[in-house]
């Protein structure tokens, strides 16, 4: 079996999930279980970034200890990705100190063996909701931080530093030789734009009297581990490297595809490739790089109490729903937007009136006029229909753009329907009992292959659509239909 390791990057516990949060998830599941479906060996990795300054800082806000404060937050995004049905093999979470903290602590002394490791004074502006130096060029006019509109802390102090400087080269040759690709070719260009002017060397460390919630630094516990080193290390903690159990290490890595926003591009596509350059390890195949989700055209943000509870979303509408809007409606590697107007009108256009319709108008007439099961079969047009969306859904999703890769399956309900339009089906029910089951089975036929396509992205849905219809699921078999109608996939919403 060809082995397939996903990552998404892991959320800071400062708070609880939101509507932003839930892109990323479900694409990241979706080439999962894509790939399982292929019959690869998959490993897919989320989980919780719980250290740094930023978590010690809400948790006393909170007035709650940081470790149960961690703890807490890190429960809920499990909770919600469960109720999002997002099929994780490992959740990690970095305040883990037997399955993370022994694979930091060596990824420290690795590069302090290798001499990429010193000791300076530093002087600088410290963005607290970046958990990052950053400098006035970062800034807007203003003076503040773009993205956490938030004005940086000015800040002295002796940490340890990470000799990035020494790999720019190496990792601009592995981002323009393909062996580490970034995708949209955009994101590869910003970085490649980086290299050019040279990575800077970046902080890896802060004093412990100022950051005592994190992974102490080997040797010297005045100092923290800096939450970028300490986050980056859990693509290869959660496998066990580092430590006498790595089985897991040296079968799934390197990640084949690491799922990111485009907020952290530079600590992925630079920090991150110049820590396993030192350390002699291999880079991730792919880096998959996403927008943001706004809200009817807003960005996110407590202030304009425009934040979304995802599960809130999945208790009123279900789970495939918001999965299926977040992949259909969201280009991949762009930004988008949700609102409830636009949801609900997705929901009842393509999922009530599209998919769930056509299984209602083929299962009423299999299960009223079918005396016995009934083998699938195409006729040569829709073989040929079928044949040429398939290609193509294939394409898209060995891709990742999983909106042309819906559009492709909405092609073939749309054209189920037609033909169901066409032939006058229900009239063929009555007047040519032949006919009739040549026809029902060509459209029955289709939308098996409809429910295969669509497990990946609506995963519970399929499941009803191939029972109803009386099969198995699968792909590309010669199957009995048995058809008994059920319940609406998707009741539609007034």
């Amino acid at each position: 079996m060809k082995k397939f390791y996903i990552t998404t990057a892991i959320d800071y516990v400062n708070g609880k999930p939101h509507i932003g949060h839930t892109l990323e998830k479900v694409q990241a599941d979706v080439a999962a279980r894509y790939h399982r479906l292929k019959g690869d060996d998959v490993y897919y990795l989320t989980g919780t970034d719980e250290h740094g300054a930023k978590i010690a800082r809400s948790a006393e806000k909170a007035g709650k200890p940081v470790e149960k404060y961690a703890a807490e937050n890190a429960k809920a995004f499990q909770e919600a990705w469960d109720n999002l049905n997002i099929s994780y093999d490992y959740f990690i979470r970095t305040s883990n100190k037997t399955r993370h903290w022994p694979s930091v602590r060596k990824v420290w002394q690795g590069l302090a063996a290798n001499d990429d490791i010193y000791k300076k004074s530093y002087t600088g502006l410290y963005c607290v909701g970046h958990e990052a130096f950053v400098t006035k060029k970062d800034l807007n006019k203003e003076g503040k931080c773009e993205i956490h509109d938030a004005e940086p802390e000015k800040v002295e102090e002796e940490n340890y530093f990470f000799k990035l400087s020494k790999y720019t080269k190496k990792v601009e040759k592995a981002i323009k030789s393909g062996e580490m690709k970034i995708v949209p070719k955009s994101r590869e260009n910003e970085i490649l734009k980086l290299a050019e002017k040279g990575f800077e060397d970046v902080s890896f460390s802060r004093p412990s009297k100022d950051l005592k919630w994190g992974v102490p630094v080997p040797r010297d516990k005045s100092q923290t581990i800096y939450v970028w080193a300490d986050a980056l290390t859990n693509y290869i903690s959660a496998l066990g490297w580092g430590t006498s159990n790595d089985k897991k290490y040296k079968k799934y890595w390197p990640a084949d595809v690491q799922v990111i926003g485009k907020d952290i591009l530079r600590f992925h596509a630079a920090i991150w490739p110049g820590i396993l350059l030192s350390l002699g390890l291999p880079l991730p195949k792919k880096l998959f790089v996403h927008g943001f989700i706004n809200v009817e055209g807003k960005k996110l943000s407590k202030t304009l109490g425009n934040v979304i509870d995802p599960n809130e979303i999945v208790e009123k509408y279900g789970a495939d729903a918001l999965r299926y809007y977040m992949l259909s409606e969201i280009q991949p590697t762009k930004d988008g937007d949700f609102s409830v107007e636009k949801f609900e009108a997705r929901y009842n256009g393509d999922l009530a009136l599209g998919l769930g319709n056509l299984l209602a108008r083929i299962t009423s007439l299999g299960e009223k006029y079918l005396d016995k099961p009934l083998e699938s079969k195409l006729t040569s047009v829709s073989q040929k229909e079928l044949d040429k969306r398939w290609k193509a859904y294939e394409g898209y999703m060995e891709e990742l753009q999983f909106s042309d890769a819906i559009r492709e399956v909405s092609a073939l309900i749309s054209y189920a329907d037609k033909r169901i339009n066409d032939t006058k089906l229900w009239v063929l029910a009555k007047e040519d009992a032949g006919k009739f089951k040549e026809e029902i089975s060509d459209v029955a036929t289709i939308l098996a292959y409809v429910a295969w396509m669509l497990t990946p992205v609506i995963p519970t849905t399929s499941e009803k659509v191939f029972n109803q219809l009386g099969i198995k699921p699968g792909a590309k078999k010669t199957w009995k239909f048995k058809m008994e109608k059920g319940e609406a996939l998707f009741p539609r919403l007034e």
